[in-house]
């Protein structure tokens, strides 16, 4: 069971919140402008991992925890942010040639390390356990069952994200479309870079 005036409520709250430009979001259409949609989806996967975890975390209390101890998300943090500004920086050094730059730097990138990059962009933001702890308790009715609600807040966390994520990688992969079309494959390198490099930076030190 689950309270439907909540749910109603929640729903157009949590649907404001991943239309709204976030780390995660950058990413995706990072990601749908070098590699491509397809390609894209194994950060997704990796993405929508983490963030139902950090939901699940977030509502049985373990978030605070790591909230309180903020060095055990250092490492992961600096660590993540190193890699996206490696890739944004070779992404600018290739002024001429995006396909170049694309097959030798990112269709090498296996579909393990596209999963664990999503994964890691949603786990080790300090900002995304806060904003859950801060959201979900609100819509859980402590006199009904935890884990049905929870799935299904949890579900539609997921859709909403995925369904944005997919927006905005579209979205990317028509910007180099447009670029490449009118011969822009320089300020395409350097649009993408400028936003992977973005992206490392909000993960190691948002």
């Amino acid at each position: 069971m689950i309270d439907n005036n909540l749910l109603l409520l929640f729903i157009p709250t949590f649907l404001f919140v991943s239309a709204t430009p976030g780390m995660c979001m950058t990413l995706a259409m990072t990601l749908g402008m070098t590699i491509g949609i397809r390609r894209t989806l194994w950060m997704m996967w990796g993405e929508l991992l983490g963030v139902a975890t950090v939901a699940i975390l977030a509502v049985i209390g373990v978030a605070k925890i790591m909230l309180e101890y903020p060095s055990l998300f250092l490492i992961l943090k600096y660590l993540g942010g190193v890699y996206l500004c490696y890739i944004g920086i070779k992404l600018w050094r290739a002024h001429d040639t995006f396909d170049a730059n694309f097959d030798s730097s990112q269709q090498n990138i296996n579909k393990k390390a596209l999963f664990t990059q999503g994964f890691v962009s949603a786990i080790a933001n300090p900002k995304g356990w806060a904003f859950m702890i801060s959201l979900l308790p609100p819509f859980i009715n402590p006199q009904l069952p935890l884990a049905f609600q929870l799935s299904i807040l949890v579900g539609i966390i997921l859709i909403t994200e995925f369904s944005f994520m997919m927006i905005y990688a579209t979205g990317g992969k028509t910007l180099r479309r447009l670029l490449q079309q009118s011969d822009k494959l320089a300020w395409l390198n350097r649009i993408s870079g400028s936003l992977m490099i973005m992206v490392g930076i909000w993960l190691a030190f948002g």
